[in-house]
Order: structure tokens, then C-alpha cells, then sequence
């Protein structure tokens, strides 16, 4: 199935499972077509179906409930019940039964595509190596919640540096016009509970947000509390694109699965309530863009962060702990480093295959 065809026979299939919007679709095609980076955080859908031929000798790993749609701007910050300032894997939409091994090249992946670009500054090498590096010992010592209160400074530093001014995000939060059209009453109660007691002046507002998700119906309740303003997002979760890269017509939305059993300081106003996702939206609980991290930021750290908090949330699966260790073992020296040279070079032929589709339109 060549890309024009994958990409309309996906959106088919996801337009059965979620409510989609036109306008943000035509958007997610154009972002698509800005750089090849872009173009891999959008189509997990194209990677689902591309991966297993590229990376023959991971396609049989062992498996466990993973991320799935893992790449460098994945990792974000949110407030745990003690109000800590917690670091980690931020977006769960395609959680699905996957070898361990799919998670580590889409990162290592996304890291070779953002080192092309300029966005981050070390060698592909050093950052493959980095990576599976930490994820290693994450896994040899059960893990850990990066919680940025007493450890982690250097990473707190980072996080904090783009939260010294929060007027931006609320002016943009303003200025999201208000959804036209009715709203499932069901959805929007949920929502208004969600808000904090006392909160007023409640206005119902479209989001567009992310690439991978981008298309469908976002809606954010804001109001103010207290003199100041709240957010919280519901955005409808669909099967995995890995289920209908496999033929499959629809499958259980599993994220909640692996958050309750990774190693994780949960987010409390994380929840899934049917089939939507309803969270916190605010400047201490949201996803982190390279291109926000301050200058001079140490990137081998901060990738072997990245590694291990994915193992973090393999340790989810205990059971499969021993295995992938085993497996690893018997790898060969620089086998991620490999794989994720192949990925992005098959993801910048898709891209500019996309690139000229985008044109001729």
C-alpha cells in the first residue's frame, strides 16, 4: 500500500472509532510535509506498517504492553498528589501489545531525525548509545519515578526554565475559540467535574495540539478559580494504528493498563472515562518541544533520561523483565544504532514522497 492510500485508508479506519475534524486533518497533511521529523511524530499509522520490515531481527522480541508512538518530544512534566513536579513519557495514545525493541528504535529514531535537523547537537552515535544505556539500567535496577523535588536538579533546571513566564500559555488558552455545535452532554459533565470547586465563568473551547493525534475533536474546559485561570483537556482515544496496520477492525485502548502498573508518579487528573482522555492542561503539565530546552543543555544526559524512563514503563510488564534483558545481551554491538540509521532513512524518503503529494494538491 504505497502513502496516499495508507494514510486515507488509516484516517477511514480512525474516523470510525473517534470524532474527526476536516480542518485539522488538512493541517496535520501540511505540517506533515515541514520536515521529516514532523512527518514520523504524525504517522505511527506509516510506521506500524514499515517497521517490521526494516527491523526483521527485532520484530520477534518479546513482547510487553509499550508506548508505541515513542519519539524525543514525548517527554513532558505534570504535578503528582503531593504537588511534586514529576518528568517522563507524556502521551500514551498508542499503547499496545509491541516487542519491547519498537520503542527503542522509534526513539533512537526520532533522536537521528532531530540531530539531522539541527535540533539537538550530538553525534547519532553517542545518542543511540545513550539511550539504550539508560534504558539498560533502568531494567537492571527496577527503575525509578524521576521526581524533580530533592534528585535531578540539572533536569529540574530544564523543565523549570520554559515555566518562568506561564502569561503566554494562558493567552494562548484564551484565545482558542469557543466549539461551536452541540457537545455530548455526558462529556461535557465530565468535564465541569473535573474543574476544581468554585470554578467560574466555564467556556467549552477546540484545541488543536500534537501531530500524531492532530484531526481529532479536541475539547478544553476553561474557567477561572480563585482569580486565576484552570484547563482541563478531553481528547477521544481510538485502538492502536499497530491494530490496523494489522488488519484488525478494533481492539481495547489500553494506556490506562500500563500507567497503573509502570514505575510512574501518576498524574491524578489523568483519566480515562470511556473513551476519552480527560486531563490538566497547564504550563507545569505539558509536553516538553526540544526547541523550548535552554542552550547548552547536557543531550547524552538528557537522552539517557529518555532511556530510562522508557524502561520505567516496561517495567509495567515484570513478567517480561528477565527476557529482555537475555535478549539484549545476545544482541549485536551497535544494533540500535543500525536500526535507527535504516528507520530514518526510509522516513525521509516517505516524507519527501509526502512532501511532493503536498505540492501537487
Amino acid at each position: 500500500m504505497d502513502l496516499r492510500h495508507a494514510t486515507s485508508a488509516y484516517e477511514r479506519w480512525l474516523g470510525q472509532h473517534v470524532p474527526m475534524l476536516r480542518g485539522d486533518l488538512d493541517l496535520k497533511h501540511r505540517l506533515m510535509a515541514r520536515d521529516a521529523f514532523s512527518f514520523m511524530r504524525a504517522t505511527f499509522y506509516r510506521w506500524s506498517q514499515s517497521w517490521p520490515e526494516l527491523c526483521p531481527d527485532s520484530r520477534t522480541a518479546p513482547a510487553l504492553l509499550a508506548i508505541g508512538d515513542l519519539h524525543v518530544e514525548n517527554f513532558g512534566t505534570w504535578r503528582d498528589a503531593e504537588g511534586r513536579l514529576i518528568w517522563g513519557i507524556n502521551d500514551f495514545d498508542e499503547t499496545a501489545v509491541l516487542p519491547y525493541t519498537i520503542d527503542l528504535t522509534r526513539l533512537a529514531t526520532s533522536a537521528w531525525l532531530a540531530i539531522d535537523a539541527s535540533r539537538l547537537r550530538l553525534s547519532p552515535r553517542r545518542a543511540c548509545d545513550s539511550i539504550l544505556e539508560g534504558y539498560l539500567e533502568s531494567l537492571r535496577c527496577g527503575g525509578g519515578a524521576v521526581v524533580l523535588a530533592e534528585r535531578y536538579r540539572w533536569l529540574r533546571d530544564l523543565a523549570v526554565a520554559r515555566l518562568k513566564d506561564q502569561r503566554p500559555f494562558w493567552d494562548g488558552m484564551r484565545g482558542l475559540r469557543t466549539v461551536r455545535g452541540r457537545i455530548d452532554a455526558r462529556l461535557r459533565r465530565r468535564l465541569e467535574a473535573s474543574l476544581p470547586p468554585r470554578t467560574t465563568a466555564v467556556r467549552l473551547v477546540h484545541r488543536q495540539a500534537g501531530l500524531g493525534s492532530l484531526g481529532r475533536l479536541r475539547v478544553v474546559a476553561l474557567g477561572e478559580c480563585h482569580g486565576a485561570m484552570v484547563a482541563r483537556e478531553a481528547k477521544p482515544l481510538a485502538p492502536s494504528a499497530w491494530l490496523w496496520a494489522r488488519g484488525r477492525r478494533g481492539g481495547a485502548i489500553r494506556c490506562m493498563n500500563l500507567l497503573r502498573r509502570a514505575v510512574r508518579a501518576p498524574d491524578p487528573y489523568y483519566g480515562l472515562h470511556g473513551h476519552w482522555l480527560i486531563r490538566r492542561l497547564a504550563p507545569d503539565c505539558s509536553r516538553i518541544e526540544l526547541a523550548s530546552l535552554p542552550r547548552g543543555r547536557d543531550e547524552g544526559r538528557l537522552l539517557w533520561m529518555m532511556g530510562w524512563e522508557t524502561g520505567n514503563i516496561h517495567l509495567g510488564t515484570p513478567e517480561r523483565r528477565r527476557a529482555i534483558l537475555h535478549d539484549l545481551a545476545h544482541r549485536r554491538a551497535n544494533w540500535l544504532a543500525r536500526e535507527a540509521e535504516r528507520c530514518a532513512e526510509a522516513l525521509n524518503r516517505e516524507w519527501r514522497k509526502w512532501s511532493k503529494i503536498a505540492r501537487d494538491e
